[in-house]
């Protein structure tokens, strides 16, 4: 278990905060990551995976046009992402992930793979939005985004955010 995750669901676990995934490029893995923690029943509500755009335009009510200007894979539809599970599962953080984990996407040499956007919503209120750029490996970005999940949502408890 990677401390950094386990640190994050202890703080949710003492807090008795719960928690809910809308997850694009990491397609279920920080739902699937946080699920590994002890007592992860009490504080983990669950996820979407919204891969497709067509998923985050229905399921979640993001609008095509959000899309369109600034593509799947954008700081814009990650909030849209979260707002969106807000009104699908009842929980006190959402959060809203997106980006590039391979080639084929939206990528520029401004927004290269493995740029990746972050978005927490503590009771419908923005808490933290976040870019990150990590090197290597479709699944490496994947994990180390999770990681930097955990990170985002715990230096938010320091802040007094939660």
């Amino acid at each position: 278990m990677n401390t950094i995750i386990e640190n994050c669901c202890k703080m949710l676990l003492e807090e008795k905060l719960s928690i809910a995934f809308a997850e694009s490029a990491t397609a279920g893995r920080a739902c699937m990551e946080f699920s590994l923690c002890k007592d992860a029943g009490t504080f983990l509500k669950g996820g979407i995976n919204c891969y497709d755009a067509v998923i985050k335009e229905t399921l979640l009510e993001v609008p095509k046009q959000l899309i369109d200007v600034y593509t799947p894979e954008s700081a814009e539809v990650s909030f849209a992402i979260a707002k969106g599970l807000v009104k699908l599962i009842d929980a006190d953080l959402h959060i809203g992930i997106t980006g590039l984990t391979s080639s084929g996407g939206s990528e520029t040499p401004e927004k290269p793979v493995g740029t990746m956007f972050f978005c927490g919503l503590y009771h419908n209120e923005k808490i933290f939005e976040d870019r990150k750029v990590f090197d290597g490996e479709a699944e490496e970005i994947i994990l180390k985004s999770v990681e930097h999940i955990a990170l985002l949502v715990s230096n938010s408890f320091q802040k007094g955010l939660l």
